[in-house]
C-alpha cells in the first residue's frame, strides 16, 4: 500500500480513501498499524474539527438526534461525520453495525459521512481506535465530527477523552435529583439534553429537564465551564425543536474555552492520555506471546486446583516472563 498516495486521497476528501483509511487503523495486523501511523503522520496538522462526543441510554434516541442535528449542521454549509461505535457481542465478537440504516436522510448527503465501527472488547463506550479515526475525518476536512457511543451506563466516559463537547441524552421520565448528582457520566456531560420532549412526553421532559438543570447546580463547579454550564435543555430529534439553540450553546461554550484557553489544554492532556493507553496497550499485548500463554496456562492450572494463589501466580508469571 502507497500509504502517501493514501494520505494524499484521504486530505482531499476522498470519501472511499477515508474509508479504507478507517479500516487500516482498525485492523489489529502489525504491518497494518505500522502503515496506518504513516498515513496519520502524513495527514494535513491545520485542520481541526469540532468534535462532539454523544453518550447515552440505549433507546434514548442517539441517531435519530444524530441525523436531524447532522442534516441541520450540512444545511447551515457544514461538512458533518459521524463514527458511530456498536456495541460487540460478548459470545461471537460480531456487531450489527445498524446504526446507519437509522440515517437515512443523512447517509445520503454528499457532505456527511457515516462509519459503524465495532467496539469489539474495548470498554468505555467506543472503539480502540476511534480516536485515530476522528485524527482522519479531520484530515479530510470535516467541520464537525461527532462520536456516538454504544449505549451506555454511568461509568462509560472515555468519549469525553477524545471530544472537546460531550453531549449527554436522556429520555423523560429517566431519573430525580439524585440520579442527577450521582458521580460518573453526569459529571462529566457539558450538554445534558432530554430528547423526546414532544407530544405526551412534553411534560414528563419539562420535569426531567428541570430536575437535572437543579442537579447541575449541586456538582462541584469545573474550571472549563463559564457561568451556565453545564447545563440541561430539552430538545426533540423527531420534530427537529430545540436543535438551533443546542447548537448556538455548544458553540458558544467552545469559543469561550479557546478564548479562555481551555481548548486546547485538554487537547494536549487527551493525547497525554491516550499515550499511556498505548503503553498500556502494548505492555497487554505481551500476554499474547507463546511463551506468556504456556506459563500463564501452567500456573493457571496451578490455581484452579489450589496449589498456588491466584496473587503469587501472577507476581511469578510477571518476574518470569514480563519484568525487564
Amino acid at each position: 500500500m502507497d500509504t502517501t498516495d493514501l494520505a494524499n486521497r484521504i486530505a482531499a476528501a476522498e470519501r472511499r480513501a477515508l474509508a479504507r483509511g478507517i479500516t487500516l487503523v482498525e485492523s489489529a495486523r502489525p504491518d497494518h498499524r505500522a502503515q496506518a501511523l504513516e498515513v496519520l503522520a502524513a495527514l494535513p496538522r491545520d485542520r481541526q474539527a469540532l468534535r462532539i462526543g454523544l453518550s447515552g441510554t440505549p433507546g434514548v434516541g442517539k441517531s435519530t438526534f444524530i441525523e436531524a442535528f447532522g442534516m441541520m449542521l450540512v444545511r447551515a454549509g457544514l461538512r458533518v461525520a459521524v463514527l458511530a461505535v456498536d456495541p460487540s457481542s460478548a459470545r461471537s465478537g460480531g456487531s450489527i453495525l445498524g446504526d446507519k440504516t437509522r440515517m437515512d436522510l443523512l447517509s445520503r448527503e454528499p457532505n456527511a459521512f457515516i462509519r459503524p465501527s465495532p467496539s469489539q472488547t474495548h470498554l468505555g463506550g467506543v472503539a480502540r481506535r476511534t480516536r485515530e479515526a476522528v485524527a482522519l475525518c479531520e484530515g479530510a476536512g470535516f467541520d464537525v465530527v461527532l462520536i456516538e457511543t454504544v449505549g451506555v451506563g454511568q461509568s462509560e466516559t472515555v468519549v469525553a477523552q477524545m471530544a472537546d463537547l460531550f453531549l449527554l441524552l436522556l429520555a423523560p421520565a429517566g431519573g430525580d435529583e439524585l440520579q442527577g448528582v450521582k458521580r460518573g457520566i453526569m459529571e462529566m456531560a457539558d450538554m445534558i439534553l432530554i430528547n423526546k420532549a414532544d407530544g405526551d412526553l412534553k411534560a414528563a421532559a419539562t420535569r426531567t429537564c428541570a430536575d437535572y438543570a437543579g442537579a447541575l447546580r449541586l456538582l462541584r463547579k469545573r474550571p472549563q465551564d463559564p457561568a451556565g454550564y453545564p447545563r440541561a435543555m430539552m430538545v426533540s430529534a423527531l420534530h427537529e425543536d430545540g436543535l438551533e439553540a443546542a447548537w448556538a450553546d455548544m458553540q458558544a461554550l467552545a469559543d469561550w474555552r479557546k478564548e479562555a484557553g481551555f481548548f486546547e489544554g485538554t487537547r494536549a492532556a487527551q493525547a497525554r492520555y491516550w499515550f499511556e493507553e498505548e503503553v498500556r496497550s502494548a505492555l497487554l499485548a505481551q500476554l499474547k506471546a507463546d511463551a506468556v500463554r504456556a506459563a500463564m496456562d501452567a500456573l493457571a492450572g496451578q490455581v484452579e486446583a489450589g496449589e498456588i494463589s491466584p496473587g503469587d501466580a501472577a507476581r511469578d508469571l510477571i518476574s518470569k516472563h514480563l519484568s525487564r
